[in-house]
């Protein structure tokens, strides 16, 4: 049983190590660790367009490792950061980045959130104070109705 026991521990460990690597390939590392590490910068707020939840620096797609590979080449060929990642967004669209810009029509994303919680509070506000200013309804039955409940009750 203590076999099993230290058995899966060490899967586990070994699961949770496996998951934090990298997918980076050795292939694909620069020999200057300047460039590299600027790549991996680079692809670190890089969507995987196959993943969608990763970056590209994190995914084993081979998508995300084309446009690694593209990362590379762009900085090998002297692009500055902001040039490779206009570069990539220019030939796969903004999506491709894990952080949208605030520009241009961005900014009705961004402003959504916020916009629906303040449009809540205001018809939120109109609601409580309409069902304060509303009459209670009356308690008592008036004679009349009184009467032909009375009539509909002893029959």
């Amino acid at each position: 049983m203590m076999g099993f026991l230290r058995h899966g521990v060490l899967t586990l460990v070994f699961s949770l190590v496996a998951t934090l690597a990298l997918a980076v390939q050795p292939d694909e590392v620069l020999d200057d660790p300047a460039m590299e590490a600027r790549a991996r910068e680079i692809s670190a707020g890089l969507r995987c367009l196959v993943c969608q939840n990763e970056s590209i620096d994190e995914s084993n797609a081979s998508l995300a490792k084309d446009l690694r590979l593209l990362v590379r080449e762009r900085l090998v060929a002297g692009d500055t950061n902001p040039e490779v990642v206009e570069y990539i967004v220019a030939r796969y669209g903004e999506f491709v980045l894990l952080k949208p810009t605030t520009g241009g029509w961005n900014w009705l994303l961004w402003a959504a959130g916020p916009g629906m919680f303040l449009i809540a509070v205001v018809l939120g506000a109109v609601y409580v104070r309409r069902r304060s200013k509303a009459v209670a309804p009356a308690e008592r039955l008036s004679a009349d109705e009184q009467e032909r409940l009375d009539a509909l009750l002893k029959r």
